[in-house]
């Protein structure tokens, strides 16, 4: 079992930074895509996820910051940590509106704190090989996280049917600032985990753990909000309308997801093989919110 890194595609390395956003979510909708409430409600379950587990993210490797010895992945690892804060934020910044317009969100965050601070939190373990084994054991799950987060962020910067459609044009811009990000940053976790380790073994174990929990707490997310919004009379939410939703392209299509992830446990995997950067950063140079909401 080799820990060689694979070899990225042409270099198109930049320098991370934390950007300041702001976006006003007055004249936003509660169902933000038209008509369509479980797109709207499937997209909203990021604003869920999202500020526990990039928080998780921030803490996980400041852990793992004295063990790099590579400086430009060190400052990578720093850039990635103040954009990671910065999404956190963000997203969290969107729940006040969801309690206004009748979507309290805490007893579904709730769980998804007890994931992030209990199940994956920091353990009581002796210093040495058990301490660095649960470290590694993170950073390989945050590898596999931010492979569907670049897959994401690259999806939503070209879902151009939610701009047929009508969709609110903040929540677009959030979404695409973050997804831009995602893309932009897309290697550094994967290239701390093959810095830190590497092994075969335990990238796909930790994939195979980070795509089931995500799948697991997705649904959940989708029939929470869907349970709990207020203006519905049919709530039920299925797998069928989240393929018919994906080949319409409102939300991301079922077998790119599903291709997405020999992709990832290919051993020649990269991630500056999936996105663009260019596209993101063009992206990131025009959106109203990431440019003081002009």
């Amino acid at each position: 079992m080799s820990n060689t890194q694979p070899a990225p595609v042409a270099s198109e390395h930049v320098e991370l930074k934390a950007r300041k956003v702001s976006f006003d979510w007055e004249e936003t909708p509660l169902h933000w895509v038209p008509g369509d409430p479980f797109t709207t409600h499937t997209i909203n379950v990021l604003h869920l996820l999202l500020p526990a587990g990039e928080r998780w993210f921030v803490h996980v490797y400041q852990q793992a910051l004295p063990y790099i010895t590579d400086d430009r992945l060190r400052a990578d690892v720093i850039g990635f940590i103040g954009q990671e804060a910065i999404h956190s934020q963000a997203h969290d910044d969107v729940l006040p509106h969801l309690r206004e317009q009748g979507l309290d969100p805490t007893p579904y965050t709730a769980q998804v704190d007890w994931f992030f601070e209990k199940l994956l939190g920091d353990r009581t373990l002796p210093p040495g090989r058990p301490r660095r084994w649960w470290l590694l054991e993170r950073v390989a799950l945050i590898a596999a996280i931010e492979h569907y987060t670049a897959f994401l962020g690259n999806w939503v910067l070209n879902a151009d049917e939610l701009d047929r459609v009508g969709a609110d044009p903040t929540m677009l811009d959030l979404l695409r600032w973050h997804g831009a990000e995602e893309v932009e940053h897309r290697s550094v976790a994967f290239e701390l985990f093959m810095h830190l380790d590497g092994g075969y073994r335990r990238r796909a174990r930790t994939w195979a753990l980070a795509f089931s929990a995500l799948v697991f707490l997705w649904q959940r997310g989708v029939r929470f909000f869907m349970e709990n919004d207020p203006t519905l009379l049919e709530r039920k939410a299925s797998f069928g309308q989240f393929v018919r939703k994906g080949r319409q392209g409102v939300l991301p299509s079922t077998p790119d997801m599903l291709r997405s992830i020999p992709r990832y446990l290919s051993r020649a995997y990269h991630p500056s093989q999936e996105g663009d950067t260019a596209q993101a950063m063009a992206y990131l140079a025009s959106s109203p919110g990431a440019n003081g909401g002009r």
